[in-house]
């Protein structure tokens, strides 16, 4: 019985621990291209104004209209929606998703 109990307080540890490190805080924000590439987005917001600049991470997911592309694709002005989250003290560009120009 003693074993049981032990073990089922390690795997509720373990499943907390796990919990935290699994989902990062993620944000969701959308903007404005000024500028893209190298490693770095410099946006807007929707209205094209607050320019802030994001580090990029080497992993993140870029598409453009659904389907995948890179920073050097992005044109100023393009509508995009960033998602950004914290890594370790660093708070970094997770994806990007560029919208299709109206026509």
């Amino acid at each position: 019985m003693r074993h049981s109990v032990l073990q089922f307080c390690f795997v509720v540890m373990l499943l907390m621990l796990l919990g935290g490190c699994a989902s990062p805080t993620a944000e969701v924000h959308q903007g404005k291209v000024v500028t893209a590439g190298g490693g770095k987005l410099t946006m807007t917001d929707v209205a094209g104004q607050n320019p802030h600049t994001h580090d990029v991470a080497s992993d993140a997911t870029v598409t453009c209209g659904g389907k995948p592309c890179g920073l050097s694709e992005f044109k100023a002005g393009l509508t995009i929606t960033v998602t950004t989250e914290k890594r370790g003290d660093q708070t970094v560009v997770s994806k990007i998703e560029a919208q299709e120009a109206s026509s």
